[in-house]
C-alpha cells in the first residue's frame, strides 16, 4: 500500500489543510461518542448488507455484532457502513443488472472512509460478487464473509430447499400433478430459516469460490446460517481484520491467477452455478487477470464433480457442512489445486488444509476414482449459433438431449415467451429446441436468470421433464435440465442467435462442444442483412441504465462495465494455452 496513513489519518476530506481536515472529523466522529483512544486504534469497516427484503441477509446486524467484538478484541476499532443490498427475488430486472452498481457502491465507500481494512459481509447472490469486485479495485486490506445456508424444511417427511425443490414442485404444479392448496403449503416449507439457498446455487457456489479464491477464512462457507458456530466465524473474522490491517495484506496479493484457477476446480469439482463463471470473470477482470472459455473447459475435462449435492445430487449445504465443507473437497482435488497459494490468513492453502479437520466418515463428497459425474460441472460450447462461446451445466442436464437435433421454437423477447409459452395453439413438440432472443446482457437488460425456459404447459402436462433450450440469458443455479447459456455475442447486439427463425434445425453436441444453426450461410448473411437492433425506450437515456446499455461487457468479460476493467496483463496459469 503506497498511502502509509492509518485510520483517522487516511482519505481525509479535501479542505486544502491536512491537519484541519484531521481536526474537523474527529470533532464530528466524537460526536458518536468514540474517545481519543479510541480513535487511535486501528479502524476496521464493516460493510452492512441488510435490508427488509432479503431473508438471505437477515443475520447481518448480529453477525456485525460479533465482528465488532472480535475487532475491540484484538484492538481495533469497529466502524459499520451501509452498501447495496441485493436479493435475486427482490431486484426489477434482476440482481444481475444491479451488481454492477454495487460494486462500484462498495469500491466508493472503501476508498471514501477512513478504514485500515474492512469486512465484507454478502450472502445472496450478486453481492459476494460485488463486494469482491469493488474490494480488488479499492485493494485496501479485505476480508469476505458470507451469512450461510439455510436449513432445509421437511414437506410429508420429504425434506425441501431453496430452490432447486421450488422449480421442481412448481413443475409438478404446472404439470398438474400437485393442486393449489399442496403448492401453498409447499411454498410456506422451502425456506424455513434465515440464510442463503441450501442448495448448489450460485451463493453457495460463490461461497465456496471465494473460500477457494483465499479471501475467507478457512471453513467458513458452508456454516449454516442460523448456528451459533456462524456467529464465532465472524468474531474470528473481525479478529483477522486487524491481523490484515497491520500486515496490509491487500486483495492483489490474495487474488492471483494461481487462486481463481483454485477456485475454477472448485466449481467444477462442485457442480456450481454457471452463473459463477460470470462472476469470476468479472472479479478477475478487476486484477488485470483474463480468464479464457476454451481453456477453462479443457480444466473441465479432468475436474469430475464430486459433490453429491441437489441440483446435481441429492443432498444440502448442511450435510456439505457436517462433511467437512471445503476442506473435504481440497484434499480430494489434491494435485489440482495450487496448495502454494496465499489466502487471508497469511499462510498458504497447503498450510490451512493442515490444520483442517481431518478426513471423516462421509458420503457427499466422492473420491475421484468414483465421481457424481465423469467432467466438470460445466461445459464451453462453440459453433456458428455462439462464435465467443456458450456454456451447459451438463451435470444437471438429460443424458439423452446432449447429443440432439431439432426444429426451433422461437421467443423473440421476455414479454413474447410470457405471451406464448402456455399458448394451446402453439406449435411446438419435445423433440423441438426452444430458443428465447434478446435476453442477454443489454436485451433485457441485465441477463436475466430467464434462460430456464418452461417446458410448455401442454407438454408438461403429457409428462415431458426436459428439452433443449437455448439463450444469452442464464440460468439460477439452482435449475436443472438440457439448457444452453450466454450465448455470446447475444442476439440484442446482432449475434447469430438474433438470426434465428422458427422451423430452423439446431444441433447440440455436448461432447463434442459444438452448437450449430443448419442454416446456409447465404440465407444468414441475407438475414443479417436485414436485421435491425431492438428499438430503445425512453428510459434508455438516463440513469444507470444508460450508463449500462453504454459500458457493459459480454458474458465472456463478465458483464462488467469496460471502463471498470484494466487491460488484461496476466493469465491463469492453466489457461495459459488458451491465450
Amino acid at each position: 500500500m503506497a498511502d502509509a496513513k492509518r485510520g483517522m489519518r487516511r482519505n481525509l476530506t479535501a479542505y486544502g489543510d491536512e491537519e484541519f481536515s484531521l481536526f474537523l472529523r474527529r470533532a464530528f466522529i466524537k460526536a458518536m461518542g468514540y474517545t481519543d483512544e479510541a480513535l487511535d486504534r486501528p479502524i476496521i469497516g464493516i460493510t452492512n448488507t441488510y435490508s427488509g427484503f432479503n431473508a438471505c441477509h437477515r443475520t447481518v446486524p448480529e453477525l456485525i455484532e460479533s465482528v465488532k467484538r472480535g475487532v475491540m478484541l484484538s484492538g481495533g476499532l469497529p466502524v459499520e457502513f451501509p452498501t447495496i443490498t441485493l436479493h435475486e427475488s427482490f431486484a426489477h430486472p434482476t440482481s444481475m443488472y444491479l451488481r454492477n452498481l454495487m460494486a462500484i457502491d462498495a469500491e466508493e465507500m472503501i476508498r471514501a472512509q477512513p478504514v485500515d481494512a474492512v469486512v465484507l459481509i454478502g450472502g445472496c447472490d450478486k453481492t459476494v460478487p460485488a463486494l469482491l469486485m469493488g474490494a480488488a479495485s479499492a485493494n485496501l486490506p479485505a476480508i469476505l464473509m458470507v451469512t450461510g445456508p439455510m436449513l432445509t424444511g421437511n414437506h410429508h417427511g420429504e425434506r425441501l430447499g431453496a430452490c432447486t425443490d421450488c422449480r421442481r414442485f412448481w413443475a409438478r404444479y404446472r404439470a398438474a400433478e400437485i393442486d393449489d392448496r399442496e403448492i401453498n403449503e409447499v411454498n410456506s416449507k422451502l425456506c424455513p430459516t434465515a440464510g442463503t439457498c441450501m442448495v448448489m446455487g450460485t451463493a453457495s457456489t460463490m461461497a465456496l469460490c471465494s473460500e477457494a479464491l483465499g479471501m475467507m477464512l478457512p471453513g467458513s462457507a458452508c456454516i449454516p446460517a442460523v448456528l451459533a458456530e456462524r456467529m464465532r466465524n465472524a468474531e474470528a473474522t473481525g479478529t483477522r481484520a486487524v491481523g490484515i490491517a497491520k500486515e496490509r495484506l491487500t486483495p492483489d496479493r490474495i487474488m492471483t491467477p494461481e487462486a481463481l484457477e483454485n477456485a475454477l476446480r472448485v466449481l467444477l469439482a462442485v457442480g456450481g452455478s454457471t452463473n459463477a463463471i460470470v462472476h469470476l470473470a468479472a472479479v478477475a477482470g478487476r486484477l488485470g487477470i483474463g480468464i479464457d472459455l476454451d481453456a477453462f473447459d479443457r480444466m473441465g475435462r479432468d475436474t469430475p464433480v464430486l459433490v453429491d449435492l441437489k441440483p446435481t445430487g441429492q443432498h444440502y449445504m448442511e450435510d456439505l457442512y457436517n462433511a467437512g465443507g471445503l476442506a473435504t473437497i481440497l484434499r480430494e482435488l489434491g494435485p489440482l489445486i495450487h496448495q502454494a497459494a496465499r489466502t487471508i490468513t497469511g499462510r498458504t492453502l497447503a498450510e490451512d488444509l493442515a490444520d483442517a479437520h481431518g478426513p471423516r466418515e462421509q458420503n457427499v463428497v466422492r473420491p475421484r476414482s468414483a465421481p457424481i459425474y465423469r467432467e466438470g460441472g460445466i461445459a464451453v460450447l462453440r459453433g456458428n449459433l455462439a462464435p465467443d462461446g456458450a456454456i451447459i451445466k451438463q451435470s444437471a442436464a438429460s443424458e439423452k438431449l446432449m447429443r440432439h437435433t431439432g426444429r426451433a421454437v422461437v421467443f423473440e423477447s421476455l414479454e413474447d415467451l410470457a405471451n406464448r409459452i402456455d399458448d394451446p395453439a402453439l406449435d411446438v413438440t419435445a423433440d423441438d429446441v426452444l430458443v428465447l432472443k434478446n435476453a442477454g446482457p443489454k436485451g433485457a437488460p441485465g441477463m436475466p436468470e430467464a434462460g430456464y425456459i418452461p417446458i410448455p404447459r401442454k407438454l408438461a402436462q403429457q409428462g415431458v421433464k426436459d428439452m433443449v433450450r437455448i439463450s444469452d440469458a442464464r440460468m439460477s443455479g439452482t435449475a436443472f435440465g438440457s439448457i444452453v447459456l450466454h450465448v455470446t455475442p447475444e442476439s440484442a447486439v446482432g449475434g447469430p442467435l438474433a438470426l434465428v427463425r422458427s422451423g430452423d434445425s439446431i444441433r447440440l453436441d455436448v461432447p463434442e462442444r459444438r452448437l450449430e444453426l443448419l442454416v446456409d450461410e447465404s440465407e444468414l448473411a441475407q438475414r443479417r442483412s436485414q436485421w435491425r437492433a431492438p428499438a430503445r425506450h425512453d428510459e434508455d437515456d438516463r440513469g444507470y441504465r444508460k450508463l449500462f446499455l453504454e459500458t457493459v461487457q459480454q458474458a465472456d468479460r463478465g458483464c462488467d462495465f469496460d471502463f471498470l476493467a484494466p487491460k488484461v496483463t496476466m493469465r491463469i496459469p492453466g489457461m495459459r494455452r488458451g491465450g
